[in-house]
């Protein structure tokens, strides 16, 4: 059976602005999704943080709507609507009933053009409280919530922007003026550093019409600093090791390593090497770790894929009373013979029967359609990608596994956190447990913050 392709169509406004249209009328919605090619990576040494900053900041009001009021706008027109900051770009999208498409880009459009109209002090040290206590809900007061922050910090060396991470340097945001904030909007914040996607129950003609007309006279700007050369060695080079006390149930034990940049075609087939170590109860980990030897409560292995280098990852969660070294040894045998044993065709078939379940899953959806269009369009300049990653993926064989498994799980190339409890006295716990946020349960295991704004 072909695989299903997604049609668009791709034009270019006279300030820059990409506009990709994809029609689909099967139900009366409308996915409405704007990039900006800033992320954490853009931010400078002591500037840390801003780009998350801004995803807040972007909702408190611009020079024709009030503080809050995109939000309120949006759902009372009956759609959704959300905004998140990641490494390598900001975006915000809205999916909304069609004949409320005009509403969706006026609000996009205005606060691309006047958002620094209705900044104030006010809404800036308001924000900064924000992603404060945002921080302490969803990393510093989280059982393993720093996980993510200190395990980029060990893969990525101290000046490779990749190293802090996205939610940023609390003094950094402390010490951020109106000014600073202004000069990274106007740096960042314009058409030609943006690709708008729409998909969903419109003309293609019409969307490129609307774009126009809401979009079409904000300014280029011509001085978007170029980022330098951000190439990376391969490897890390050697292993490093964190033990970290965390008010945490059980021990937990992570472990990272370098691996391709985003696109490439390594990465391809760690992510099919994930399905097999990794992908639900069938899978090489889960059967081993968790059902046979019972040394772990869970397990995981994946990879988050950035354009100047990705991390493979995976973790287990110690059953109690297991020996911590009986499980590290047990994960590193399956990371071993995975990069040294041939996969079977069982093995791959069902690989690639999961991947292909969630990405036509994921492509049945117009927001997922609108994202990922902009997405590839951002980061590499086609977003014709969107129809090739599933093919990619389905086309990974046995000694691509091998090949890519063996260039990075490698001991010189590996980061191991273990978790282990500890942390606050009890009374103290009793305390911090009574507050919003805190709980365990609240996380989806092993989440990784994508810093987003609540809708």
């Amino acid at each position: 059976m072909p695989l299903p392709v997604v049609t668009f169509a791709d034009e270019r406004l006279s300030n820059g602005l990409r506009v990709l249209a994809s029609e689909d009328h099967l139900a009366p919605v409308v996915a409405v999704n704007l990039w900006y090619a800033v992320g954490s990576k853009h931010e400078e040494l002591g500037k840390t943080g801003f780009a998350h900053l801004f995803e807040h900041v972007m909702f408190q009001g611009s020079a024709h709507v009030s503080k809050a009021e995109h939000m309120v706008l949006v759902q009372a027109a009956g759609g959704t609507m959300n905004g998140s900051t990641w490494l390598d770009r900001t975006n915000y999208f809205e999916t909304m009933p069609s004949h409320q498409l005009e509403l969706a880009l006026w609000l996009e459009a205005d606060r691309m053009a006047t958002l620094l109209e209705a900044l104030s002090q006010d809404n800036l040290d308001n924000q900064r409280d924000v992603v404060k206590n945002e921080k302490r809900s969803s990393y510093d007061n989280r059982p393993y919530g720093t996980w993510v922050e200190k395990l980029l910090g060990h893969v990525y060396p101290a000046e490779h922007p990749y190293h802090h991470p996205t939610i940023g340097s609390m003094d950094d945001l402390d010490a951020a003026s109106l000014e600073d904030v202004g000069a990274f909007f106007r740096r960042y914040y314009a058409p030609n550093n943006a690709v708008l996607s729409i998909v969903g129950d419109v003309e293609a003609s019409d969307a490129h019409a609307l774009a126009e007309r809401y979009f079409g006279a904000i300014p280029a700007n011509p001085d978007i600093p170029p980022l330098g050369d951000l190439s990376l060695p391969p490897r890390i080079g050697r292993e490093i090791r964190e033990v970290v006390p965390d008010r945490v149930p059980l021990p937990r034990i992570y472990w990272g390593f370098r691996a391709p940049p985003f696109g490439d075609r390594q990465l391809d087939a760690l992510d099919v090497a994930g399905q097999i170590l990794a992908g639900g109860k069938g899978s090489r980990l889960h059967r081993r770790l968790v059902r046979e030897t019972r040394l772990a409560q869970d397990v995981a292995f994946t990879s988050l894929g950035f354009l100047h280098g990705s991390v493979a990852l995976g973790w287990a969660t110690a059953r109690p009373g297991v020996d911590l070294d009986r499980l590290e040894a047990a994960f590193w045998a399956e990371l071993e013979r995975i990069a040294s044993e041939p996969i079977t065709a069982d093995e791959l078939a069902r690989a690639h029967a999961l991947i292909e379940t969630d990405e036509l899953g994921a492509l049945q959806r117009v927001e997922e359609r609108a994202d990922r269009l902009s997405m590839y369009a951002t980061l590499f300049d086609e977003p014709g990608m969107i129809n090739d990653v599933l093919p990619r993926y389905l086309a990974v064989r046995s000694e691509d596994i091998l090949a890519a498994c063996a260039a990075v799980l490698r001991a010189d190339n590996r980061v191991v956190l273990t978790y282990v409890p500890g942390g606050p006295p009890a009374d103290e716990v009793a305390v911090a447990e009574d507050e919003p946020g805190l709980h365990a349960e609240d996380q989806e295991l092993g989440e990784v913050p994508d810093e987003e704004v609540a809708a």
